[in-house]
């Protein structure tokens, strides 16, 4: 326990997600354990925080890698599955939807785009942005109605 919170800060700090840095913290412990035999460890405080440090950037690498990995699934599917009007269609609404979301308040499309574009729960982003889940959850619901409103003159031309 006496190392765990300060391995488990670190990894909080780089991830930003509660259960991944739970993960990675344990994953550590984990390691040391199956392998108690082969090495010696001098000092463990120092040990630990480099072990932990290397995990998380091991993790952050493959959550890189991920992404890149489903973008070209995506892009392969759009492809696959869309005409190429479809797909120019697609582009035109993101692009108008990058716009209006440009002319919302910094703090309403911020909040608008992790709920809606990184999947973040109304907690964690009220925990990022140091906002209340009630201002969340004001925020997305101005940004929704701001949206539709300025996106209705894109609807009836498509």
């Amino acid at each position: 326990r006496r190392y765990w919170y300060k391995l488990y800060g670190i990894a909080y700090h780089q991830t930003g997600v509660r259960e991944e840095a739970e993960e990675l913290v344990q994953e550590v412990f984990l390691t040391i354990w199956n392998r108690r035999s082969e090495v010696v460890i001098r000092h463990l405080d120092l040990y630990l925080t480099i072990a932990i440090k290397n995990q998380v950037y091991d993790y952050i690498k493959s959550q890189v890698n991920y992404r890149k990995y489903q973008e070209y699934l995506i892009f392969q599917e759009i492809h696959q599955n869309y005409t190429t009007d479809e797909i120019v269609n697609y582009v035109e609404l993101a692009e108008a939807v990058d716009k209006v979301l440009n002319l919302l308040p910094e703090k309403s499309a911020e909040v608008f785009k992790r709920s809606r574009f990184e999947n973040q729960s109304v907690k964690e982003i009220a925990h990022g942005l140091n906002l209340s889940e009630k201002a969340v959850e004001y925020h997305i619901t101005k940004s929704l109605k701001f949206l539709k409103e300025n996106l209705k003159s894109y609807q009836s031309n498509n």
